[in-house]
């Protein structure tokens, strides 16, 4: 198989090298731990039980606020929504040509892709185990197609990595698994794992190696049919005198390593990232909208910068300002409140809550993210590369390219150019927004060399730097859940947070819906508690 210094590999090397394999299990399984990847625990909940008594103000429109509004709403409180945006969703939020958008900073973009293009700077796809969410599209009419998260025929790509040439998934999948296949083989065959397994197990394991692996009936992983039936052909089987296949070879397993791409590999096998995912068909603003179809109009106040929220044994009483009219000042009170703010913001707002939820407000930082849509004068990577959809990962700044999910065959496309997170997100944040397209076209010409010719306009989004949010989803750690999360979570006289930072799921929309039905079920409990007594 070309493997160079296979024989000098160390039986912990062998381990972790199989280990790699089942990487993405182990990532879940740490980022779990952290709280970005859970299974979501919703069953459709019962109406509220009782008629809703009573008014409450949510504070911000983004879904758990929008959540929050319809299911009160249809239990009967007076509800009003407080957002700050002139638009609802949050970070359910779509770009499309015409639209207008300003950053801290005061850089304005104003959107150019035509008419039927669009770019998600939030939230972009949804996991089929997202059953919250997937349950308020089924009931609002909001139709779905599929999200492409893996194709083997997208790139990985390194910058030191095989010269720099990027390099076809299949074909670095293949040759890992087919290299790890072999030397598991060969270790088997040399009674290396004698004392590990049973002699019909290790028939079986053989066995499976071949299978797994695209191995020849000696077990080895070479050019030949098992092979290249996995990785692809250097000339694809066709018809007439010179239709038959010509096999491509494979690179030995040294070599794969070294590459460092296999560290992609793993991703695709992750429990959020596996297949089906989905996006909302035109946007995943449609989620939003369906909500605003089922709310009504004058429920919530756009363009209300919330500058003080106050409490007492009677109601709970809001200050805050029109942004279209600077320094006019308004006051909205309630008998409740579900505060939907991110904490990156409701941390800077004098708010009347108990010194422990104070605390827990200010200790969760907010994780950095940039975004770049590209539109392009044709889809090359459709017609020159037969890449529909998927994602191309890659260690240039830009982090990785996402092709898009829909509008296969047709002319334009926007591309998901960039989408930082880390250190290279602040890097970009830094950056003004035509200089941050500008090197998203850039890195990625280095992967599309078409990218310079085709080209056409672009947008950036650095959730720092957006002035609603200040940061792309909260970034807990174990140490802070463990002293701090109760208190985000728990009801504070009369009033009660929401938000994908009160969630076991943060940065995902899911996480957003259920902190909202728990937030309300606790706010509907203390509010016919109150009633009754």
């Amino acid at each position: 198989m070309g493997n160079d210094g296979s024989a000098s590999m160390t039986r912990r090397d062998l381990l972790r090298m199989i280990g790699l394999a089942g990487g993405g299990a182990l990532m879940y399984q740490a980022m779990t731990g952290l709280g970005f990847a859970a299974e979501s625990p919703y069953r459709k909940p019962p109406p509220l039980q009782g008629t809703g008594r009573g008014s409450v103000l949510i504070l911000g429109a983004g879904l758990a606020g929008l959540v929050a509004a319809y299911e009160l709403g249809k239990a009967g409180y007076k509800v009003q929504v407080l957002e700050y945006n002139a638009r609802a969703g949050g970070r359910n939020w779509t770009l499309r040509g015409g639209d207008e958008y300003t950053e801290l900073g005061g850089y304005r973009q104003r959107c150019r892709f035509d008419e039927g293009q669009y770019f998600n700077p939030g939230p972009w796809r949804i996991p089929y185990h997202h059953a919250a969410l997937l349950d308020y599209c089924r009931r609002f009419g909001v139709a779905l197609e599929p999200f492409v998260q893996v194709n083997h025929n997208a790139y990985l790509h390194g910058e030191s990595a095989m010269g720099g040439k990027p390099q076809r998934m299949r074909e670095v999948q293949a040759d890992f698994n087919g290299g790890v296949s072999e030397l598991l083989a060969k270790v088997a065959g040399k009674g290396g794992l004698d004392d590990q397994v049973s002699k019909e197990d290790k028939e079986m394991l053989l066995e499976a190696m071949r299978g797994f692996g695209g191995l020849d009936n000696d077990y080895r992983y070479v050019a030949g049919h098992a092979c290249n039936s996995r990785r692809g052909y250097a000339k694809d089987a066709g018809a007439g005198p010179d239709g038959a296949p010509v096999f491509s070879q494979p690179v030995g397993l040294h070599d794969v390593l070294g590459s460092h791409l296999w560290k992609s590999l793993g991703i695709s096998g992750m429990y959020e990232f596996q297949t089906t995912l989905m996006q909302p068909v035109g946007g995943m603003d449609a989620i939003g909208k369906a909500f605003l179809r089922e709310i009504r109009p004058d429920v919530i106040r756009y363009n209300a910068k919330v500058t003080r929220v106050a409490q007492d044994e009677r109601g709970v009483t809001v200050n805050y300002e029109d942004t279209t009219k600077p320094g006019h000042l308004r006051q909205a009170t309630a008998d409740w409140c579900v505060c939907t703010i991110p904490l990156s913001i409701l941390s800077q707002i004098p708010i009347q809550v108990s010194e422990a939820k104070v605390a827990a407000i200010g200790a969760v930082p907010y994780w950095g993210s940039v975004k770049v849509g590209l539109q392009f004068r044709r889809r090359f990577w459709e017609e020159d590369e037969a890449i529909y959809g998927g994602i191309t990962a890659t260690d240039l700044p830009i982090g990785m390219i996402s092709y898009p999910s829909h509008g296969f065959g047709t002319r334009k496309g926007v591309l998901l150019g960039a989408y930082t997170l880390f250190l290279e997100a602040y890097r970009y944040t830094a950056m003004d927004p035509a200089e941050r397209i500008r090197r998203a076209v850039e890195d990625g010409t280095k992967i599309h060399p078409q990218y310079a010719r085709e080209f056409e306009n672009g947008m950036a989004v650095a959730w720092h730097r957006s002035p609603g949010t200040l940061g792309c989803f909260g970034g807990w750690t174990e140490e802070a859940r463990a002293k701090h999360y109760a208190d985000i979570c728990s009801m504070d006289g009369r009033i009660v947070l929401a938000g994908e930072h009160a969630s076991y799921l943060p940065a995902w929309q899911e996480g957003a819906i259920l902190s909202s039905l728990s937030a309300i079920d606790a706010l509907h409990r203390r509010a016919v508690a109150g009633a009754g007594a």
